[in-house]
C-alpha cells in the first residue's frame, strides 16, 4: 500500500506544463490545465517491481473510468493524458 494520503502534497510535474495535481484519495490525483478543465486521473499502485502509474480518462457515456496504459513515471502517465485529450 502506498503512503499518500490526500493531505500530502501531490507529486511533482515537469516545469513548464501548465498543468497541476490535485490530490483526491490515497494514491490517486486528477490532472488539471491552467484554465482548470480536468484532462484525467493517475492513480499509483505497487507492482511487484516498483510503483506504476495509471492514467485514467471519465467516459461519460458509460459513466467509468477507461485505463489508458500503466507507466513506470507519472512523467509519462502525465503525458499519456495530454496527448490523447
Amino acid at each position: 500500500m502506498l503512503t499518500t494520503t490526500p493531505a500530502a502534497q501531490p507529486p511533482r510535474l515537469r516545469a513548464g506544463l501548465g498543468l497541476h495535481l490535485i490530490a483526491i484519495g490515497e494514491s490517486r490525483w486528477r490532472l488539471v490545465d491552467a484554465a482548470g478543465l480536468i484532462i484525467g486521473h493517475v492513480d499509483a499502485f505497487a507492482d511487484a517491481r516498483g510503483i506504476r502509474y495509471r492514467a485514467l480518462r471519465y467516459h461519460p457515456a458509460t459513466r467509468m473510468f477507461r485505463g489508458l496504459g500503466a507507466f513506470w513515471s507519472l512523467d509519462d502517465a502525465v503525458d499519456c493524458l495530454r496527448y490523447a485529450r
